[in-house]
């Protein structure tokens, strides 16, 4: 019997992050290990590797653990999700998945995104700044659409889109022959 051993890597800011990257550790039996600890030569020991990040604007939080690290592990199947508080439209996720990896790497990368929680009150000073510019965006909309509408509500109201229902497609991803 073959086996896949798979490392979970994830940098989290608020929490979500870290949830998703536990729930899909404990469904495949993987490795869990916060980014900013893990030892960049133990990634060619595994078959897989996951990444999980949040995302600011376009960027994926601590990604580069997978970018810089490329070259030595390409040949493995490596997976990157990304949790942010928007609802992940094809088109935010497109210049997302462009920002952060080359042409090369997207050939080969799975990427996957995940709704995670806001909780606008427990912001750090500077993202509290991004948000409230996003708010003011989203308030000068003429005929704002369900996602602004829920977005705005969740300033005031501490939202949780995180399940495990989100993750089953990296799941199956790394379950896939």
């Amino acid at each position: 019997m073959m086996t896949n051993k798979t490392l979970v890597l994830y940098q989290s800011k608020y929490g979500s992050t870290k949830s998703y990257a536990r729930w899909i550790a404990e469904a495949v039996d993987g490795d869990l290990v916060e980014a900013s600890k893990a030892d960049p030569g133990a990634l060619p020991g595994y078959d897989t590797i996951v990444f999980g990040g949040s995302l600011h604007a376009v960027g994926i939080t601590g990604v580069k653990t997978i970018t810089d690290n490329y070259d030595m592990i390409k040949d493995k199947k490596i997976i990157v999700f990304a949790v942010g508080c928007s609802p992940g439209h094809d088109k935010d996720l497109k210049k997302v998945w462009e920002a952060n990896f080359t042409e090369e790497m997207r050939e080969r990368i799975r990427f996957f995104y995940a709704r995670g929680a806001f909780d606008f009150h427990k912001l750090a000073f500077v993202d509290k700044m991004m948000m409230r510019l996003l708010r003011m965006k989203l308030k000068r909309i003429e005929n704002p659409d369900q996602d602004a509408k829920d977005l705005l509500a969740s300033y005031d109201n501490p939202t949780d889109w995180t399940s495990r229902e989100n993750i089953e497609p990296v799941i199956d991803c790394i379950r896939e022959g």
